[in-house]
């Protein structure tokens, strides 16, 4: 149960909700236990009448009367503790949830490399609900089942400590059934938590891949491996509900055991006439009313081993602290930046491979210049640009931005300033201007408009049927690898960055189009670092400095012209290039 101490903060923010949902359980517990007492008298009552041939009907009725009350105020009084406990359960889940997205929003990069989408779903969503389970009756219950118990044992020692006694030998035995059943729930219930992740993991990737598994005639593949993989989490569900079977059965018995004990027993002790035969039936009801805290101590047991279970899978991922965040070497001094980016003796690693991804890289970007990087696949290219906006840290060595080291940038200040369009790029299911703004929040039409405008995409969108309004499918389907890659474009225009980067984010435009970016890029990025990765020399050529990566190391930099005398990689790349060309013009 340890793992459910983390909500104890979350709880904090409803205190005094919970002080008043505490109070109504009390006042609840109250008249319910007050009313075996009252129908132990009115039974009494009756008894002496019809010994003496003479019912007081309306003493029998005046207890009948206080029992209906007593009713109805105990049930305004459960409303009451519902409306309060309950409702804190559900802020609490709102509040983890937004608390866990939070959490993962800040991660770095290189964890949701090695974490499947699936496990992180399934943590959203089956684990959260899971936790909120037992916020709501795993608080309401145990308060009010441990109430009514005490107060009912408490009135039962009263009128007959000997018979209460024996009523209770079977308590013992239900707490070790519940301690060793709950253990194993929790086991379970973890296994069927981990399988369930692996069921959304395998999900998530064949509707997001759905298009390779029909041009590659998967489907019944993927569908007969969906279903061993769904057998297994049937299977684990089973063997929970077998376990979870046993217990309540189990609570029946033994309570069913002390329903014997009581009857036999207080049986006799009417006979001999130590106590009456409404003391008995009273002695009764608070004995039933005893059953329902025993049959929920196993229930909520049960729930709570649940929360714990999951409560520890969603622990693993907050206590993961985000390689790169601000420390307290960042400099809460720096507002914005100019651009300036340096890189010295850098050196990169990703985790878990013995050799560098980038080697001794040492490279000067002054402000308001344009920066081309070239090299064949697997060189180094993204990894680098990537160090820039901080989605890695170098391993060795420094990158300097306006002269500072970049890890002393606040992250928000340094992300701000960066326009970044990714190699792989997104776009959300929203309408394309909302998809353009997404990093200028407050834009203007008129800006939307013209960022679209630079990056060349303004005629395809007002030839929709919605114009700015079209809402994309997901991951932006609705529209070509072109069309994508120049709304990406206009995202990044319309920030205004200090430093803009394009990883090979023209790969998918044709040539002419490609020109007339480029063109309105020169006019908007005048005074602003542009930093451009491409295949394509007809992109980099009028960059004013070109550098290529190989296994990465630079092992040229210079201008086109330079570049292109030296006979090195990019002088291949260009004659390969050329030949390409006139092969297409033939």
């Amino acid at each position: 149960m340890k793992p459910l101490l983390r909500l104890l903060p979350f709880l904090a923010r409803y205190k005094k909700t919970l002080f008043w949902g505490f109070l109504t359980v009390v006042m609840s517990n109250l008249f319910v236990v007050a009313q075996p007492t009252l129908i132990g008298r009115a039974i009494d009552e009756l008894k002496i009448g019809l010994e003496q041939r003479s019912i007081d009907v309306w003493d029998v009725a005046g207890y009948a009367g206080l029992v209906v009350a007593f009713s109805l105020v105990a049930g305004v009084f459960t409303f009451l503790t519902r409306q309060t406990i309950i409702v804190v359960s559900r802020h609490v889940e709102f509040d983890l949830r937004n608390h866990f997205l939070t959490h993962i929003q800040r991660l770095s990069h290189s964890y949701f490399q090695a974490t499947p989408t699936g496990d992180l779903m399934a943590l959203a969503t089956n684990d959260i609900s899971a936790v909120r389970n037992a916020l709501g009756p795993g608080i309401m219950y145990p308060i009010d089942t441990a109430m009514t118990f005490l107060m009912a044992i408490t009135v039962m020692l009263y009128q007959d400590w000997q018979l209460t006694l024996l009523a209770l030998v079977p308590l013992p035995f239900v707490s070790y059934a519940v301690y060793i059943l709950g253990k194993i729930v929790h086991a379970k219930f973890e296994e069927r938590q981990r399988q369930y992740s692996e069921l959304t993991t395998r999900a998530q990737e064949n509707l997001s891949g759905i298009r390779v598994i029909r041009a590659y005639l998967r489907e019944q593949y993927e569908v007969g491996l969906f279903r061993s993989i769904s057998w297994e989490y049937l299977e684990k569900n089973l063997v929970l509900a077998r376990v979870q079977s046993i217990m309540w059965p189990l609570m029946f018995l033994l309570v069913g055991f002390s329903l014997v004990i009581t009857l036999y027993f207080g049986g006799l002790r009417v006979i001999h006439g130590e106590i009456s035969i409404g003391t008995l039936t009273a002695f009764f009801g608070y004995l039933v009313m005893l059953i329902w805290p025993m049959i929920a101590f196993g229930w909520v047991v049960n729930i709570l081993q649940q929360a714990a279970a999951s409560m520890s899978r969603l622990g693993k991922t907050l206590d993961i602290q985000p390689e790169i965040r601000d420390t307290t070497a960042t400099q809460a001094s720096i507002t914005a930046i100019q651009g300036a980016i340096e890189f010295r003796d850098v050196v990169f690693r990703h985790k878990n491979t013995n050799y560098p991804a980038l080697d001794g890289i040492n490279l000067s970007v002054a402000a308001g210049t344009t920066l081309a990087i070239v090299g064949y696949t697997g060189s180094g290219k993204s990894t680098l640009v990537s160090l820039i906006p901080r989605l890695y840290d170098v391993t060795d060595g420094e990158l300097l931005i306006d002269g500072v080291d970049v890890r002393t940038i606040p992250l928000e200040v340094l992300r701000s300033s960066i326009g970044f369009v990714p190699q792989e790029t997104f776009l959300f299911s929203d309408s394309i201007a909302e998809n353009i703004s997404y990093g200028a929040q407050n834009a203007t039409e008129h800006e939307i408009k013209q960022a679209a405008e630079i990056s060349q995409i303004s005629r395809d969108i007002e030839g929709f049927p919605r114009g700015y309004e079209t809402v994309l499918g997901e991951r932006g389907i609705t529209l070509s690898g072109g069309q994508k890659q120049r709304t990406s474009i206009a995202r990044a225009v319309l920030r205004a960055p200090k430093i803009l980067i394009l990883d090979d984010a023209l790969s998918a435009v044709d040539t002419f189009t490609e020109e007339e970016i480029l063109k309105q890029l020169r006019r908007v990025m005048r005074g602003r670092t542009s930093i451009i990765i491409s295949h394509r020399i007809s992109t980099v050529k009028d960059a004013d400095h070109i550098v290529v990566l190989h296994e990465g190391k630079i092992t040229e930099r210079g201008t086109h012209e330079q570049l292109v005398a030296l006979g090195g990689i990019y002088a291949e790349l260009h004659q390969k290039q050329l030949l390409e060309q006139e092969l297409e013009q033939l």
